[in-house]
């Protein structure tokens, strides 16, 4: 293999002096004769403005190295005319990278208003990773470290491996999404540590991208995960079907939401399956999304106007949760939730946090958000062919009012309850809810 060391083409390695243009000049080079490595080499923290990696070659970041992106909004370039990017790689073939090093986003650079419990951020805040129409695509071994916006975001892209990353993320910073699967195919994210203000992964089918089709095959195992918003999510955006999705062996802690499906456009959500899970999910400021759910379903569109898809063949398989809320299920309409199994699903609801409880939230849907409704173990309306096997409620030894029922359904068809362990909290006065059941 070639090596390509940038300190051979002019960069200085200070943290003060913007080393793009040297850093560039080893990329190009590596892919004009053929591919190799381009090595950062430690100690040393590199300044840059935006980068483009090409075919062929691996950016190999020595571990004590840094590559960190310039506070200049200016050093960035646009990625398709609408936002600023750090690393960027546009229909690139057998790109990596590796080694071991950091790349720091710099999020703290583009902090306007710092509230309490979130960041306003300025609006030239760039995306540190964005690959497009790529394939055999691997990110491995790295630090990627204060991600202004979404951290890692690949579109289109087509076998790829993200393998023991870290991902250290403010926890105050709105949208700096961890890692962003839009419209990808064949991907495995394996043995990630993550911790991340909004979602920390996400999987997605946006509207700019619709030259890329479906969002398929995706596996996620072996990751800790941590997130003021959702630690895995499917949606919002679902332009095209998401679907053979498979998330396994995680472990969730203090996050805001737990394992979500959120859809709120015209295409589906099918064959998913989160299984052997350890959920925590607490309360948190009203200005992040989520209630604390571990367990997380919803078909709502945008607007009643809106088109919406469907959610079908979602499978839940040994899940154990302690968590501030229940599991929440609920459609639009009764047809747009179809055939979801729960199945060795543990919910221990207790309270700790000094944040208010006993809500239901759907944002970001219009018309929907935060509405006051009493806490159930399972909370499920207006869906179909749902089934609860061995699943089990147990209560805290905090009790606020608003803890109600073991389980809540309204509009559903098709609920089979098999093997049930738990009760409401008083239940003489709070008995199972189930209406409109067949």
């Amino acid at each position: 293999m070639q090596d390509f060391n940038i300190r051979n083409f002019g960069s200085i390695g200070d943290g003060k002096t913007n080393d793009a243009a040297a850093i560039q000049k080893a990329i190009d080079e590596c892919n004009e004769k053929g591919g190799g490595r381009v090595v950062v080499p430690a100690p040393n923290t590199y300044l840059s403005g935006s980068l483009v990696l090409k075919s062929n070659v691996e950016l190999y970041i020595e571990r004590g190295a840094t590559i960190a992106a310039s506070s200049n909004p200016d050093d960035f370039v646009n990625w398709k005319g609408r936002q600023r990017v750090f690393i960027v790689g546009d229909k690139a073939n057998n790109v990596s990278i590796t080694g071991g090093g950091v790349i720091d986003g710099g999020g703290r650079h583009f902090i306007e208003t710092a509230l309490p419990y979130i960041y306003r951020m300025k609006k030239q805040r760039p995306f540190t990773i964005i690959f497009t129409g790529c394939s055999n695509l691997t990110i491995k071994d790295i630090v990627l470290r204060d991600g202004a916006l979404w951290t890692v975001r690949l579109s289109g892209c087509e076998d790829v491996v993200i393998h023991g990353i870290r991902i250290l993320n403010d926890l105050k910073i709105p949208n700096n999404d961890a890692i962003d699967l839009d419209r990808c195919k064949n991907v495995r994210i394996s043995d990630c540590h993550i911790e991340s203000g909004d979602d920390c992964i996400c999987l997605k089918a946006c509207k700019e991208t619709a030259e890329y089709g479906p969002c398929e095959n995706i596996t996620v195992t072996g990751c800790t995960l941590k997130s003021t918003s959702a630690a895995l999510i499917i949606g919002c955006e679902v332009r095209s079907t998401i679907r053979n999705i498979i998330f396994n062996s995680c472990i969730i802690r203090s996050s805001h939401r737990g394992l979500a499906v959120h859809l709120s456009e015209e295409s589906d959500v099918e064959n998913i399956i989160f299984s052997n899970m350890i959920v925590e999910t607490r309360l948190f400021h009203e200005d992040w999304w989520g209630r604390a759910e571990p367990i997380y379903i919803t078909a709502i569109p945008w607007t009643a106007e809106n088109k919406i898809g469907h959610v079908r063949h979602v499978r839940f398989t040994n899940i154990l949760c302690r968590s501030e809320n229940g599991a929440f299920i609920q459609g639009w309409d009764k047809n747009l939730i179809d055939d979801v199994l729960l199945e060795n699903v543990r919910i221990e609801i207790d309270k700790w946090s000094k944040w208010p409880g006993g809500h239901h939230d759907t944002r970001p849907c219009p018309g929907q958000g935060l509405l006051e409704h009493p806490t159930s173990g399972f909370f499920i309306k207006n869906a179909q062919n749902i089934t609860l096997r061995n699943c089990e409620v147990v209560w805290g030894e905090n009790l606020p009012e608003y803890f109600r029922y073991a389980i809540e359904s309204h509009n559903v068809d098709h609920l089979k309850i098999e093997n049930f362990k738990g009760k409401s909290t008083h239940p003489d006065k709070y008995p199972p809810i189930y209406q409109n059941e067949v």
